[in-house]
């Protein structure tokens, strides 16, 4: 009896070629549904299912490979089952080909509900379990659900006739892979489309399905002697971000290029304006606004221009030649960029160390993304979830509590400096004027020592600046140390059970101070 062949595809992918390679190897092809058509239109050789099965199609399609004849050709076990196969004359299926319905695609452009349910694939599931149930044993089945292993296969099956038991195995894990993933988009396609307050009003879900494919694989991790990979959700958020971007040129990302990238992608992702960002070790050294890319990228560097050896740069517009130039003028380990313009990708990929990444949607404004709501972090055994620190808040709402009333151009300036403060690690400070940063003071563990680190990288520059703090001064010292560098006003969440004191030390040097009312911790 020859071999048999259950297609039944979604994704077309190779499908014709395959048929024609499985014909020519002496399979007997069954087909469902549009993989039967693509097969007619090829006038490749084949049985639809219902003519093998001997029962139509019904309830508009959503019944079709749902029969003993498929599921028994699938599961029955050779040399134990062969006599009770016979007997209901249920022929053996030895490789099953299938994906499911594009239900992450259908979801991902926001079709209705109702357009969605009919994207949840019942008859695919149930072929791959079962085929991947039956991949074990000496005569195990076959199971392809990646059109990228159609190649491997063939050419196996040329070479040896039939399957090897470890490639059936890996096929079984690539299986069972394919439908956790798939029930996994399910499952969080509908919690997401329960009520848009869910998460505030009603607490988190009382389980998160989280489906992830690797990447790739990482040199190493945070330090050579980690092992390290790059895994991808296999829903991605509607906004920009890493697993979206195409690497252009460079040596291979690290685990730390990435962590840097995405510090640089979450800062730089605050701004409409033309805006650049310079991190190292996960912290933003120099962040500007700007009219083009490379005075922009040039006021961003010179902010911190020891800091910015060997650091992480994104912008939120396009590349030119111009701005390459002036990027190649200091060693940095990556950039990201909407678009790079032929000539400044040329210019850039010259240097051989230099990862370039272009993320298209950067260049589109923020009003236009549909951010993912929560983040999470791991601990050993378990997660951290909670939502995204998102908050817009408006400056011009920011309650003066000082006798000295903030200007206009100071409050610009504190807005600047507030929404670069959350993407820096606390403790933390920014010094800004003028839409750049001046001087950053990071990941300190008391806050009076985070004004000094600013301070000192400001240097002259801090005379006339303002201050962003990213939770309240605990004492007059902090507010005390900013005055003595020349600043001339602040930000900062309120909140102290000194707040008193921290205000009379503003009024005794002349300065201005807003409480925020939020608080942007980032440890």
């Amino acid at each position: 009896m020859p071999p048999k062949a259950l297609l039944s595809v979604s994704d077309k992918s190779g499908l014709v070629d395959l048929a024609k390679a499985l014909t020519k190897l002496g399979f007997e092809l069954i087909a469902s549904g549009g993989t039967a058509k693509t097969l007619a239109a090829e006038r490749i050789a084949h049985t639809p299912v219902e003519a093998y099965t001997g029962h139509p199609e019904i309830f508009g399609g959503r019944v079709k490979t749902l029969h003993p004849k498929i599921a028994g050709g699938i599961l029955q076990r050779r040399g134990i089952d062969d006599a009770q196969a016979a007997q209901h004359q249920i022929p053996p299926i030895d490789l099953v080909v299938v994906n499911l319905y594009p239900f992450a695609e259908t979801a991902a452009r926001g079709a209705p509900f109702d357009e969605l349910v009919e994207q949840i694939d019942i008859g695919g599931p149930t072929l791959i379990r079962a085929a991947a149930k039956g991949a074990p044993g000496e005569q195990g089945v076959g199971v392809l659900v990646d059109p990228t292993d159609y190649d491997v296969v063939v050419e196996e099956l040329q070479k040896r006739g039939a399957l090897s038991l470890a490639t059936r195995l890996r096929l079984m894990r690539v299986a069972f892979a394919h439908t956790a993933a798939y029930d996994a988009a399910i499952a969080d396609e509908l919690e997401a489309r329960r009520e848009a307050d869910n998460v505030v009003t009603r607490g988190f879900p009382d389980r998160l399905q989280v489906s992830v494919r690797r990447e790739r694989a990482l040199r190493y991790g945070e330090n050579p002697h980690q092992a390290a990979a790059f895994y991808r959700l296999d829903r991605l958020p509607q906004e920009p971000c890493l697993p979206a971007a195409r690497v252009l040129a460079g040596k291979e990302l690290s685990y730390n290029n990435l962590l840097d990238l995405e510090a640089a992608l979450s800062c730089v992702k605050e701004f409409d304006r033309c805006a650049a960002v310079i991190i190292k070790h996960a912290n933003p050294c120099g962040v500007a606004l700007g009219d083009n890319a490379r005075d922009t990228y040039l006021r961003a560097r010179n902010a911190d221009p020891i800091s910015a050896f060997g650091g992480i740069v994104a912008l939120n517009r396009t590349v030119d030649v111009a701005c390459a130039e002036a990027i190649a003028e200091t060693f940095v380990e990556a950039v990201v960029a909407p678009r790079f313009e032929p000539d400044a990708l040329k210019a850039l990929a010259s240097k051989k160390a230099l990862r370039l990444l272009e993320l298209e949607s950067l260049e589109l404004a923020p009003h236009e993304w549909q951010r993912a709501p929560l983040e999470m972090r791991s601990v050993a055994g378990g997660l951290l979830v909670q939502t995204r620190d998102l908050s817009d808040e408006d400056p011009m709402t920011w309650k003066a509590v000082t006798k000295r009333e903030a200007t206009l151009e100071e409050r610009r300036a504190l807005a600047f400096a507030w929404r670069v403060a959350r993407h820096v690690k606390s403790n933390a400070i920014v010094l800004a004027k003028e839409n750049v940063t001046v001087g950053v003071g990071m990941g300190q563990t008391n806050r009076v020592d985070a004004v000094r680190h600013a301070a000192q990288r400001a240097g002259d520059r801090a005379p006339g600046s303002v201050l962003a703090s990213d939770a309240f001064f605990p004492f007059p010292d902090g507010v005390l140390a900013a005055a003595d560098a020349g600043v001339a006003a602040l930000a900062q969440p309120g909140g102290s059970t000194r707040d008193a004191e921290t205000i009379a030390a503003a009024d005794a040097r002349g300065m201005a101070m807003l409480f925020t009312g939020v608080r942007h911790f980032r440890h």
